[in-house]
């Protein structure tokens, strides 16, 4: 594996996080997914070790670093086979948000709880009838006295059950125009009329999904995320490109532990005289392509991380989504050549690829699906008209 875009700061951050990956792995998280627990031992040490914040600024107990730092360590769980969902969510998208634009009091409430893992938030922006489209987003937030008060659903939020808060997208009447315009606002978990129900999903997961009702929920003026309601739109960019990245980073591990699992097979399992399979092209060279194609998203990923670190938020949009896709799909590819070098052996529980087909599968359709990216691309970059 190429380091060369690294520091040595990187390099052993990367190499620290892979020995941590490894104490747990992949036994520990599908164990823990099938009784429906959540890696909370997993957490809690990388958040001591202060992996899980180590893209927060310092003065609130975070690293430092940034988005290039926390995608090395998402991809090294993963590629040890114990990613950390909520790290999409809770120090990636939420902590970046509330370290840009949260107020004084927010970035001392929730920023040092983000970053040792002590406390974790949710991201609620998916609706019902809006589905990719977020212009279509009605969770509306509007004005009592001091308090705002919001109405809405949203579905298929991770993890609002270990979440002590959930920062949810709104929208708010610009007084001006009359138009809706977006606000993110932190819910805590029990706050009154907040209520969330989950959804059953064959993907098997600790993190689970869920939908969420607001009816009148009441929140004082300090809920609104910032100081004013006109950044709204600034900080869900802020957020998203953040997802995109780590959704890279997620794919990329797991795609990475499927070939090493499959190699692994190919250099030992005999079926002809003489040699290992590993040893036929027709084995070798679909591996060869899957470990390839998992390198080229790796430095789209990096180039990505490195304009959200240097504050290019209109340069990284089209990296972090393009990242997003390069990884998704070379990830998919990688387990599905994995399960098929092991044949039969490849569905079975004992070696633990087969659950990787539905996850892989999901990456290519969340935070983002692949179409919406093409989208953003064809209209974005090459200037293309819209259909919608």
């Amino acid at each position: 594996m190429s380091t060369i875009l690294e520091t040595d700061e990187q390099r052993a951050l990367r190499a620290a996080v892979a020995a941590l990956g490894k104490r747990f792995g992949r036994d520990y998280s599908t164990a823990l997914a099938r009784k429906g627990e959540h890696p909370r031992e997993l957490w809690e040490e990388a958040g001591k070790l202060g992996y899980l914040g180590v893209n927060l600024p310092e003065e609130y107990g975070g690293g430092g670093g940034g988005m290039a730092e926390l995608s090395i360590v998402l991809e090294e769980l993963g590629a040890a086979g114990s990613p950390l969902l909520m790290m999409v969510v809770s120090p990636a998208i939420c902590g970046t948000v509330i370290a840009r634009f949260g107020t004084e009091a927010q970035k001392r409430a929730w920023l040092p709880g983000l970053a040792d893992g002590s406390l974790t938030m949710s991201f609620g922006i998916t609706e019902p009838d809006a589905g990719s489209n977020s212009h279509r987003i009605t969770t509306t937030a509007r004005r009592d006295g001091d308090d705002w008060v919001l109405d809405g659903r949203k579905v298929f939020i991770s993890g609002v059950d270990i979440s002590d808060a959930t920062l949810i997208v709104g929208r708010t009447e610009d007084a001006r125009s009359g138009r809706l315009k977006p606000c993110l606002f932190i819910v805590p978990r029990d706050t009154p009329g907040f209520t969330r129900s989950r959804i059953e999903m064959e993907l098997q997961a600790a993190e689970k999904q869920f939908e969420l009702v607001l009816d009148g929920v009441r929140l004082p003026a300090g809920a609104l995320v910032g100081e004013e309601e006109d950044t709204g739109l600034l900080q869900l960019f802020a957020g998203l490109n953040p997802e995109r990245i780590m959704g890279a980073a997620f794919s990329i591990g797991m795609g990475r532990y499927a070939v090493e699992k499959a190699v692994e097979y190919a250099r030992t399992r005999t079926v002809w005289k003489g040699a290992p399979i590993g040893a036929h092209q027709a084995i070798a060279h679909p591996l060869a392509q899957a470990h390839i194609e998992l390198e080229l998203s790796r430095l789209m990923m990096q180039k990505a991380a490195k304009l959200v670190d240097d504050g290019d938020d209109i340069g990284a949009g089209e990296a972090a989504n393009m990242a997003k896709y390069a990884a998704a799909e070379a990830c998919v590819k990688a387990v599905d050549t994995a399960v098929h070098t092991l044949g039969g052996n490849g569905l079975t529980t004992e070696y633990g690829l087969a659950s990787l087909i539905t996850a892989a599968r999901v990456s290519r359709i969340a935070p983002v699906s692949r179409e919406m990216i093409l989208n953003y691309v064809s209209h974005q970059t090459l200037g293309l008209p819209k259909s919608y």
